[in-house]
C-alpha cells in the first residue's frame, strides 16, 4: 500500500486557511481503503469547491495513483 495519506495532505494543505488542522486518517476493508480527510469546520468550501470542483480533482489524483496500483481508494470529508 503506498502512502496515499501523504499525498491527499500535500494536496489538501496548500488549499485551506488552516493547514494544522488538515489530518487523513486510514480505513482498510478487504478490497479498498476508506481516507477520512479531518479539515476545519471554516475550511470545508475550499476543499470541496464550487459544485465540488476542487474535491472531484482531488479525488481523481488519488485515485489514479492507486489505480496504478490495482487499489481502490475512496475519500471521505470530515468537519
Amino acid at each position: 500500500m503506498a502512502n496515499y495519506q501523504d499525498l491527499l495532505t500535500s494536496i489538501v494543505q496548500p488549499l485551506v486557511d488552516y493547514p494544522d488542522d488538515v489530518r487523513v486518517t486510514v480505513q482498510e476493508s478487504e478490497h479498498q481503503l476508506l481516507l477520512e480527510l479531518h479539515i476545519h469546520t471554516k475550511d470545508i468550501g475550499k476543499v470541496i469547491g464550487k459544485h465540488g470542483r476542487v474535491i472531484k480533482s482531488i479525488r481523481t489524483v488519488v485515485q489514479a495513483a492507486a489505480s496504478a496500483k490495482n487499489e481502490k481508494i475512496w475519500i471521505q470529508v470530515i468537519e
